[in-house]
């Protein structure tokens, strides 16, 4: 992989300080959530002692209570997002399955909703999660290859599909089903990361652990469709998340 120059190279250093300002400010937030967490568990035992409940149901009623906020904190705070457009990723569509429909790009209208089969695959670095606004790719496998804003330990994926109810054909076939991750890279060497599948009868939003945890950061990571819900034309991909740290924040090594 060629370095980069000029206007690129100024560019990416101001999305790198960008990020580091960002993961500052995450930090804070992360300290003030955890230091909440004890005056939250203080609140709810003084409104169950005013409510009259048996003490032996109190510490049980907490104890739920602490597991509740832990996977909150777990789930949407310790878990940030890297796979971004807004703070620097991009897509490498050179080595990303063309996208469904090409130059002639095929409309659906039902109902009040109108989507186009030809989104860009950026679309999945979006946060926008609405019908039809997704990235697909002709068949059932096809890939994708996300640059992140700089090298990331990855722990964790999270893969996002509109659900039956608010899809405009009352279907959703063309949602991913088993799927791949590798971490690549720059000599573009691929290291699985872990294989997996989207189950559509569960949450829209579903998250997948790293398999096989290596002391090691990315910059690139693939993700690798291998089957859908049975869609024969197409598959459509909304959104996804990659979750970890950077080199400095653990034990990874770039």
């Amino acid at each position: 992989m060629s370095r980069p120059h000029g206007a690129e190279q100024e560019l990416l250093g101001k999305s790198q300080a960008w990020v580091k300002q960002e993961m500052q400010d995450f930090k804070q937030k992360l300290t003030q959530v955890y230091a909440a967490r004890g005056s939250v568990l203080q609140i709810v035992r003084e409104v169950l002692k005013d409510h009259d409940v048996q003490e032996e149901q109190t510490e049980e009623i907490l104890q739920l209570t602490e597991v509740a906020i832990k996977k909150v904190l777990e789930n949407y705070v310790l878990m940030p997002d890297w796979a971004l457009e807004a703070i620097g990723a991009t897509i490498d569509e050179e080595r990303t399955s063309k996208s469904y429909g090409g130059e002639g790009m095929m409309t659906w209208q039902l109902s009040l909703f109108a989507f186009s089969s030809a989104n860009p695959p950026a679309t999945i670095l979006q946060p926008s999660i609405t019908p039809g606004n997704c990235w697909p790719f002709q068949g059932s496998q096809g890939h994708v290859v996300i640059r992140l804003p700089e090298h990331i330990c990855p722990t964790a994926f999270t893969v996002w599909h509109i659900s039956k109810a608010v899809s405009p054909s009352g279907e959703v076939s063309s949602a991913p089903r088993e799927f791949t991750v590798f971490g690549v890279d720059e000599a573009m060497a691929e290291t699985l990361l872990g294989t997996f599948t989207y189950d559509v009868h569960k949450e829209i939003a579903q998250t997948f652990h790293v398999q096989k945890e290596l002391p090691r950061t990315f910059r690139y990571i693939k993700f690798q469709v291998q089957s859908n819900w049975g869609n024969p034309k197409y598959t459509c991909v909304y959104r996804v998340q990659v979750h970890g740290m950077t080199a400095s924040d653990n034990t990874c090594r770039p």
